[in-house]
C-alpha cells in the first residue's frame, strides 16, 4: 500500500512531467485517498489533543479569567461601554445593570465533566488554523494550479474570520446575553430563584462563540463560491431580501436570549458581512470577466 508521502511524491513527479494536478489526483486509488485522509485525521487529532491537554492543565485559570469572566460585573465589556457612555455625555445609558451569576451543579461528576468540555472546546479553538490546514492539504492535490493560485492565503483568512467571530461573540454578545438572562425576573413574588447549572452556562457560551465564529466565515464562503462560479454579485443582490430573513433566523439561533438587543448585535454584523460578500463577489466577477475577455 502506498504511503501518503510516496503518493504525494509521485504527484510532484507527474506535475514536473507536465500533468495537471487534477489528472494526477485522479490516478490515486480509493484506498490511497483513504490512507491519505487517515494520516491527515491522525495529525489533526494529535494537535487537537495537545490543545486539550494544555487547556486542561490551566483549567482553573481558564475558568476564572475566561469562561466565567462575562458573568461578572467587572468584565471589560461592561466597563468599556459604561466609560464610553460617560465620555459621550449620555450618562449611564450604556451602563448595564450589575450581574453576578452563581452556578450550581446537581451531579457528582459535574465539575470534572465541565472541565473536560471546556478543554475540548478550547483545544478546538486553539488548533483551528492547523485543523483547517490539514483539510487544505488533503483537498489541494485535487485542485488545478489555477485554483491553488486563487486560494492562496485561505488559511489565514479563514482563521482570521473564525477568531474575529469568536471574539465578537465572547466580548459583545455573551455579556448582553448573560446580563439579560441574569436580570430577567419571572413573577413579582420572588418564588422563582435564578440558579443556572454549570453545564447550561458553558453550553450557552460555547454556542455563542462557535456560532459567531462559523457565521463570520460568510465572506470567505462567498469568495470561494464566486470563484467556482456557483454564485455571483447579481445573484446575491437578487436574493438579498431572503438572505436578510435567514440572517435574522440565524441570529435568533445563535443568541440564546430572546431580547431584541442581543439579536440586533448579531444581526447587524451579519448584514454587514453579507454586503461585504456582495462586494467581494462583484470583484471576483469583474476579474473573471477580464480573464475571459483576454482568452477570447
Amino acid at each position: 500500500m502506498a504511503t501518503p508521502s510516496s503518493t504525494r511524491t509521485s504527484l510532484l513527479k507527474r506535475l514536473r512531467s507536465g500533468q495537471t494536478v487534477s489528472d494526477s489526483a485522479k490516478e490515486m486509488s480509493f484506498i490511497d485517498h483513504l490512507e491519505a485522509l487517515r494520516w491527515h485525521i491522525v495529525r489533526a487529532l494529535i494537535v487537537w489533543l495537545v490543545g486539550v491537554i494544555a487547556v486542561f492543565i490551566c483549567i482553573d485559570w481558564v475558568f476564572d479569567n475566561i469562561i466565567y469572566a462575562p458573568a461578572r460585573s467587572s468584565f471589560i465589556t461592561y466597563r468599556a461601554l459604561c466609560n464610553f457612555g460617560h465620555w459621550a455625555h449620555i450618562g449611564d445609558a450604556l451602563c448595564m445593570p450589575p450581574v453576578e451569576i452563581p452556578l450550581q451543579g446537581n451531579t457528582i461528576s459535574g465539575p470534572f465533566m465541565s472541565a473536560i468540555s471546556i478543554a475540548m472546546i478550547g483545544g478546538l479553538i486553539l488548533a483551528f488554523p492547523y485543523l483547517f490546514w490539514e483539510l487544505w492539504k488533503f483537498i489541494k492535490p485535487a485542485l488545478s494550479p489555477k485554483e491553488i493560485k486563487y486560494s492562496r492565503g485561505s488559511i489565514f483568512w479563514v482563521s482570521l474570520c473564525f477568531f474575529a467571530g469568536g471574539a465578537f461573540g465572547y466580548f459583545l454578545l455573551a455579556p448582553f446575553t448573560f446580563n439579560f438572562l441574569a436580570n430577567f425576573q419571572l413573577g413579582t413574588t420572588g418564588a422563582y430563584k435564578y440558579l443556572p447549572t454549570l453545564d447550561d452556562y458553558i453550553d450557552t457560551l460555547n454556542q455563542i462563540i462557535l456560532g459567531c465564529g462559523i457565521a463570520f466565515e460568510l465572506p470567505v464562503l462567498a469568495y470561494i463560491l464566486a470563484k467556482i462560479g456557483i454564485i455571483s454579485a447579481a445573484y446575491l443582490r437578487k436574493y438579498r431580501k431572503y438572505a436578510f430573513v435567514i440572517i435574522l433566523i440565524l441570529a435568533a439561533v445563535i443568541t440564546p436570549s430572546p431580547d431584541w438587543s442581543s439579536q440586533a448585535i448579531v444581526s447587524l454584523p451579519l448584514l454587514l458581512l453579507y454586503e461585504l460578500s456582495v462586494f467581494i463577489a462583484a470583484k471576483v466577477d469583474k476579474k473573471n470577466a477580464k480573464v475571459e475577455k483576454e482568452w477570447s
